[in-house]
């Protein structure tokens, strides 16, 4: 078992454009799974929904029946649950690209004469490509939120801002969750940027992630499009990221 979780991704629900992130066609999974391989690249392997992985990498990417041949793990413990488990979530990154997939029936054999895992190929992988826009990760010295108008004008919830670009932002979805959808509009929101005067917006809510942070703990992320926004609010938010990255660099050369 590590103790460098990393953090964890499911997509939920996202609109067609984001439909883009989940790989279906089996060649396609298969040239991942090849490229993966090629690159001894280390998975992270959750059983079930345990907190717990064991580092694994694929030895084979597409065995004659469908199967990746996989090593074990370094703890017997994980290996154990990893047989036991009714699927084993990996997580790994390729090209700097998050990678996300789920094996069913894992089982140990032997290959080359060492201990090694089977499992089948996956039917979907998530693969999380690089954004269009330079996206900040928010500070947490400077804490960023938007205000999202609650239905039948109950007032508004505070939404923590995750990252944001030019583009549009990421945000902790309010209580109201279950309520939101791909491709769905929240006008009058109210975005307060540090030392700048709040930006009214609507935002348009392109998808959906559960994510499990690196304590254990879950949280939804919404990701959201500015719709609307004017040239001068887009170049706050700019001005904005380059202040903190500055701000940051600075910091490093100190």
């Amino acid at each position: 078992m590590s103790n460098t979780d990393p953090v964890r991704f499911e997509l939920l629900a996202a609109d067609n454009e984001y439909s883009q992130y989940l790989v279906r066609d089996p060649r396609e999974i298969r040239f991942v799974m090849k490229q993966l391989a090629a690159k001894r690249s280390l998975i992270s392997a959750y059983p079930d929904t345990s907190p717990h992985f064991g580092l694994t990498s694929i030895i084979v990417p597409d065995a004659n029946n469908n199967e990746l041949v996989l090593d074990v793990a370094a703890d017997p413990d994980i290996n154990a649950a990893l047989t036991a488990a009714e699927s084993v979530n990996c997580i790994t990154q390729l090209d700097r690209v998050k990678v996300q997939f789920q094996l069913v029936s894992m089982r140990p054999i032997t290959h080359g004469g060492a201990p090694a895992f089977a499992a089948p190929l996956p039917d979907v992988l998530l693969r999380l490509q690089r954004r269009e826009y330079f996206r900040l990760l928010a500070p947490v010295s400077h804490t960023m939120s938007c205000f999202i108008p609650l239905p039948g004008g109950a007032g508004f919830h505070e939404a923590r801002v995750l990252d944001i670009s030019g583009g549009g932002l990421a945000i902790v979805a309010p209580p109201i969750d279950a309520k939101l959808h791909p491709d769905m509009e929240i006008p009058n929101c109210r975005l307060e940027i540090p030392d700048t005067a709040p930006i009214q917006t609507t935002l348009r809510v392109r998808n959906i992630f559960r994510v499990t942070q690196r304590n254990g703990s879950e949280l939804l992320r919404a990701g959201c499009q500015f719709v609307g926004l004017t040239p001068a609010n887009e170049n706050v938010i700019h001005r904005y990221i380059l202040k903190v990255e500055r701000d940051r660099a600075s910091r490093v050369s100190q």
